[in-house]
């Protein structure tokens, strides 16, 4: 191998910082030496097409493997491509072959006077067709770490001299290698945390001040339990909710509960996303792989990485994207959209739905499989309608967190307020209650709180019986709740103040157990 240009081209590439142009300078610069065959690297990557591989039967390891990264040559048929990336070479085991054992031992090697008839030759019509005297190759060795193998075959015979020449050739492309890799990790770490800061400034919510879950109620007290109990491991959950209970408040509390709380909680709105954007907001795309493609882009797996991921609105995933997001769960890697490199990811999922994706299961609406791999630990958030005790600590709440936002004392929150909250049902849940005392503080001016509630929002009672051709009378507020007292009152007598079980007041009135225990602790109603 004689080449004056040697020592221009490890300049050249050690002022490249991008890792394929620092490869094809590698391989390019040794391919324009006198009598040069081809060149080659492989590096050590995570196993990825062993199904494919030739190899694969005598491979020890799967889990990882020599990938060819670049090549270049000069062919005896110019339509031979030497640039070619696949074939049966682009993949070689640790310790199988030559190659292989370079890898594995870190030792170089050098065979010259080929005949090609030996028996190690995989491709010996290749060898003589090509007329290769020597096969040399130099483990890329940095900080006493081999990563990777630069081979050479060339028609002449290689000197010592010559092998001594390209030790030194690889020494350089192996800091060059190292140094580009640092660099693209160093830019996309950067990125990421752009791309994290951006997120989560556009994410950042006034929702129970600063995250805090309000409340003390029996079925917020079984919430809170549960998300001890699992926040620790890195089971999937999926949370079942209403509409505007917290199920978001939820997931950041298991994540803030968890190891990962040092990285970030990236949300996705499934339900928010067009079927033609579904993969490229998952997963990522890179430039050019579409219109509008104008940079590579990391997708929310990628952004998640080491963190929780919140699937919000799970259900409304099309069909037809449910397999390839159960995919990326069981494999845990992704494929940028236009990218053919597969990324191991690390990511906790946690779903919500206010749909029963059982029943969705069942009518083939929703993945079952998906369905599984989601609700791993199910947990459900019940609506404030059977939390009442809490709709007073929430709506002081609120009141305080309102008026430290907008700069001005807090209105007094009184006992009346309370009891006029207490007994509204609350269809909106929490996020109705929190725009009501918003709405109340805006208003007061300083002055007291007045809350306006909509009429029509009665407790889910059959408090009457209308029948046909009967005429509806029309119900005040204070005759919802007297008649409401009334069902209630009735009820407990003629099951004797039994609430709960067979024959129970719950029972009679149509009605959850805990919803109606909640109305008679709002309403005073003495069970006796």
């Amino acid at each position: 191998m004689h080449c004056a240009d040697l020592p221009q081209v490890m300049v050249s590439m050690a002022q490249n910082r991008s890792l394929p142009e620092v490869l094809r300078s590698v391989v390019s610069g040794i391919a324009r030496c006198d009598n040069v065959v081809l060149a080659r690297i492989w590096l050590i990557r995570p196993g990825d097409v062993c199904a494919t591989c030739r190899m694969r039967p005598d491979c020890p390891d799967p889990t990882r493997c020599l990938h060819l990264v670049a090549s270049a040559g000069n062919p005896a048929d110019a339509k031979a491509d030497h640039t070619r990336l696949d074939g049966g070479f682009r993949r070689f085991p640790m310790g199988v072959r030559k190659i292989g054992r370079v890898a594995q031992t870190g030792q170089p090697l050098l065979l010259p006077d080929v005949r090609g008839d030996e028996e190690w030759i995989a491709d010996p019509e290749w060898i003589q067709r090509e007329k290769v005297r020597t096969v040399a190759a130099q483990p890329l060795v940095f900080r006493g770490e081999t990563f990777g193998v630069l081979a050479l075959f060339d028609k002449d015979v290689l000197s010592e001299e010559d092998f001594r020449w390209l030790r030194v050739f690889a020494d350089h492309a192996a800091v060059s290698i190292a140094n580009a890799r640092a660099f693209e990790e160093i830019a996309s770490l950067k990125e990421r945390l752009e791309l994290e800061n951006l997120y989560l400034r556009e994410e950042v919510t006034a929702a129970l001040g600063a995250h805090d879950i309000v409340g003390n109620s029996p079925g917020l007290r079984k919430v809170l339990q549960q998300i001890q109990l699992v926040a620790p491991t890195d089971a999937a959950v999926l949370i079942n909710g209403e509409s505007g209970t917290g199920k978001e408040l939820v997931a950041r509390a298991i994540h803030e509960n968890s190891p990962r709380k040092g990285r970030a909680l990236i949300k996705v709105n499934c339900g928010a996303i067009p079927d033609t954007l579904f993969e490229s907001e998952f997963f990522g795309h890179m430039r050019g792989a579409f219109t509008g493609a104008v940079r590579d882009k990391p997708g929310r797996f990628e952004l998640a990485d080491g963190g929780t991921l919140f699937l919000d609105e799970i259900g409304e995933i099309p069909l037809a994207m449910q397999a390839k997001l159960l995919r990326v769960l069981q494999e845990q890697e992704v494929e940028r959209v236009g990218d053919t490199r597969t990324r191991k990811v690390d990511v906790r999922i946690v779903a919500a739905t206010n749909r029963d994706l059982k029943k969705e299961a069942a009518a083939g609406r929703f993945r079952q499989d998906l369905f599984y791999r989601l609700g791993v630990f199910p947990l459900e958030v019940p609506p404030l309608r059977e939390r009442s005790e809490d709709i007073a600590l929430l709506a002081a709440h609120f009141v305080r967190a309102t008026a430290k936002k907008m700069n001005r004392p807090a209105p007094r929150f009184t006992k009346a307020h309370a009891e006029q909250l207490t007994t509204h049902d609350w269809p909106g849940n929490i996020r109705e209650l929190q725009n009501s005392v918003e709405r109340a503080v805006i208003l007061s001016q300083g002055g007291p709180l007045r809350f306006e509630l909509p009429t029509g929002g009665a407790p889910h009672l059959f408090l009457a019986t209308t029948h046909p051709g009967e005429t509806t009378s029309i119900l005040t507020r204070e005759d919802w709740k007297r008649r409401e007292r009334e069902s209630i009152t009735a009820a407990l007598r003629q099951s004797g103040g039994k609430v709960f079980g067979s024959g129970g007041a719950a029972e009679l009135l149509r009605m959850k157990p805990t919803t109606l225990a909640s109305r008679i602790k709002a309403l005073r109603i003495q069970k006796q």
